[in-house]
């Protein structure tokens, strides 16, 4: 059975500018931030299987006062070792689903921040990304983890890792997007990133002006609603500050 834990990073407001700033709900106004901007958590999840410990995508790269990377430091929060992760899924490059992909170390060196796990990318959004760049993208750091040996490039549009967890291109909040689907034999969670970002998303018709197809980002929410119903999916949303974790019913 699946073991799953969000890594909240905090709520945040995010608007065209492509800039996360933190927001206090019970004490600042939404209304107060500039037009159009967004109220969202930044979330992680670690899911434990008795095979890996698997990490979706890895937050926006913040680091505390003592300069620890902050999902470093939600890690040690619920007892694992940044050195434990065994893979890091990646469903998409942007910098708050990608920020804390590498850290740069005491002498100014850019490293992976999880040193023991293979991280999976979809090669064409790695590829897009380093050709589309800022704000959304920050080539820096997506070059100095593509010159690691730790990174395993998905190339086809769809297939498993290690037999257990699906991935394929959705392709609708940004033109290389990927979702997982994992089945451990007892459980089945899906991370649907940025195409499935929100419990309320997934109830209302809904689209989106942030994503680059949102007519085929709300189809495709509906399609994985339909069919998490079905299956009894665990869904994780990455943005949702209220339903990290939930089934449709």
């Amino acid at each position: 059975m699946a073991k799953i834990y969000p890594l909240s990073e905090g709520q945040f407001t995010v608007g065209h500018d492509k800039q996360f700033i933190r927001f206090n709900a019970e004490k600042e106004e939404l209304t107060a931030r500039s037009i159009g901007s967004l109220h969202v958590d930044v979330q992680p999840f670690v899911v434990i299987t008795d095979r890996d410990i698997l990490l979706f995508d890895t937050g926006l790269g913040f680091a505390n006062d003592d300069k620890l990377l902050q999902i470093h430091q939600n890690l040690f929060d619920i007892g694992i070792a940044p050195e434990t992760v065994t893979k890091v899924l990646l469903s998409h490059l942007h910098k708050d689903h990608a920020g804390g992909i590498v850290f740069k170390d005491e002498d100014g060196i850019i490293k992976p921040s999880f040193c023991n796990a293979d991280y999976y990318i979809y090669r064409k959004e790695a590829d897009y990304a380093l050709k589309t760049g800022l704000p959304s993208y920050v080539p820096e750091e997506i070059e100095a983890l593509l010159l690691s040996n730790q990174v395993k490039c998905l190339d086809a549009e769809e297939g498993f890792i290690d037999n257990y967890i699906h991935y394929s291109h959705s392709g609708a909040h940004c033109p290389e997007h990927i979702v997982f689907l994992i089945n451990d034999g007892v459980d089945k969670v899906f991370y649907g990133g940025d195409e499935a970002p929100q419990l309320k998303q997934m109830l209302i018709r809904y689209i989106a002006k942030y994503d680059f197809d949102g007519k085929k980002a709300m189809q495709l929410r509906e399609q994985y609603a339909e069919r998490g119903k079905k299956e009894a999916w665990q869904f994780l949303f990455y943005h949702d500050y209220k339903t990290p974790i939930s089934k449709i019913n």
